[in-house]
């Protein structure tokens, strides 16, 4: 681990004028520590953030949610607006991580996760998200756990969250500021693509700090199903994930949101299959055509090519547990 000088702000807009290229701001920590760690990032400042006024979870004018960026996912996926309004979203927090982490982990920070990848995570080797025009071994190495869809020549790599699948379901939007004021993100532009600078995970400027996340007034509660598939029962990473959330009245589909995790550089949806699904009386052979709208465009590589069928499984899977739900689905297993 490099040198770096430590600084904990007392207001967002002093947190801000300490941030820039060399800075990171640093919360629960369990994703940035493990990096200076292993000398994958090298902070020449960190912003400690966690005395600033971003926690709270809290009803919107307009019947949302809005949820603080120092909010621990643990809180998030136990408090009672989220239970109640957004089981989708506790179900994808409690799927992740451990119970340790869970206490530790941010809002924001859950968000701004590294993509993983053996080789961003190994300095010895070259990669483009560490080094630009170094190269991405990934691709013709070893690639079980990397990216099928929406990858590039310069990346495979793919993101590790939960919680960001369920939130690119419910349509979230996120809360930033930095030197040039606060603005609103829509969690499906948050996330990039590799394309050719696979360096940048989001759409962040180098100062902004992400203040909240809001949520929409609640409308899938009593039909939806976060599903991951992962190696072992806990504390592993997605191969494949479902975040599928139906609202259904007399029998059919007045509205779907499906995402993906573990397939991509970011959370995926297509919204061709969600289309598909509105106006149709829920089966397993619609869910189906679903799945095939959402892998459409799937390149696998030499060894993640069972991600295809298995993500196809998964979506029809998740879709007719959000079906056949017959109550709000609570945070508990």
């Amino acid at each position: 681990m490099t040198p770096f000088s430590y600084h904990k702000p007392a207001s967002v807009s002093e947190a801000i004028k300490l941030a820039g290229l060399t800075s990171r701001f640093i919360a629960g920590g369990t994703n940035l520590v493990d990096l200076m760690k292993e000398n994958v990032v090298r902070p020449e400042r960190l912003i400690d953030i966690t005395g600033l006024p971003l926690r709270g979870v809290e009803a919107t004018a307009s019947g949302g949610l809005r949820i603080g960026a120092l909010v621990s996912n643990a809180e998030l996926a136990w408090h009672p607006l989220v239970e109640q309004g957004y089981p989708l979203l506790a179900q994808a927090i409690l799927a992740g991580a451990s119970p340790q982490l869970r206490n530790m982990a941010s809002t924001g920070g859950n968000l701004l996760q590294r993509t993983r990848c053996h080789y961003f995570y190994d300095t010895g080797t070259p990669c483009n998200k560490r080094q630009p025009g170094s190269g991405c071994p990934a691709r013709t190495g070893l690639n079980r756990i990397h990216a099928i869809l929406g990858a590039s020549d310069a990346c495979v790599a793919t993101h590790p969250s939960d919680m960001c699948v369920a939130l690119a379901a419910l349509e979230a939007v996120v809360h930033v500021q930095g030197h040039a004021g606060m603005r609103q993100i829509p969690l499906a532009d948050f996330h990039r693509l590799p394309g050719e600078r696979p360096q940048r995970d989001n759409q962040l400027a180098d100062d902004e700090l992400v203040t909240a996340v809001e949520l929409p007034p609640p409308q899938f509660a009593a039909h939806c199903h976060y599903l991951k598939i992962r190696d072992r029962a806990s504390y592993a990473f997605a191969l494949v994930s479902v975040a599928a959330a139906l609202k259904i009245e007399g029998g059919v589909i007045e509205d779907a949101r499906l995402a993906l995790g573990g397939v991509a550089h970011k959370p995926w949806r297509e919204p061709a299959a969600e289309r598909l699904l509105t106006g149709q009386a829920a089966s397993p052979a619609l869910f189906a055509q679903a799945a095939d709208l959402l892998l459409q465009g799937a390149v696998p590589l030499r060894h993640n090519g069972f991600k295809v069928p298995l993500a196809h499984r998964a979506i029809v899977r998740a879709l007719n547990e959000a079906a056949d739900a017959q109550t709000p689905a609570g945070a508990r297993p």
